[in-house]
C-alpha cells in the first residue's frame, strides 16, 4: 500500500521544520490566516454593502407607425353613350 503512516508524516514534518525553521513556519501560518481571514471579510463587505443600481435600460426602437395600405381613386362605371341607340 502507497499511503503515508505516522512515522513517515513525523519524517516529513521533521525535514520541514530542518528546512524552513520553527519561526519561518508560523510566520506562514499567519500569514496565511490573514489572508482567510481577509479573503471572508471582502466576501462579506460584497454581500452586505453592494450598492443597488438599477438595471442597464435596454434600447428600443420607436414604435412603428401603422402601414395603411394605399387607397385606389374611386372608380365609375362606364356610362354607355348613346344608351345603345344611333
Amino acid at each position: 500500500m502507497m499511503g503515508l503512516s505516522l512515522p513517515h508524516l513525523l519524517i516529513v514534518a521533521l525535514v520541514v521544520l530542518v528546512l524552513f525553521g520553527r519561526g519561518r513556519i508560523s510566520e506562514m501560518m499567519g500569514d496565511f490566516g490573514k489572508g482567510i481571514k481577509s479573503f471572508k471579510e471582502g466576501m462579506a463587505d460584497e454581500t452586505t454593502h453592494r450598492p443597488v443600481t438599477p438595471p442597464p435600460a435596454q434600447i428600443t426602437s420607436p414604435p412603428a407607425e401603422p402601414i395603411t395600405p394605399p387607397v385606389a381613386a374611386p372608380t365609375t362605371a362606364p356610362t354607355e353613350q348613346n344608351n345603345g341607340q344611333h
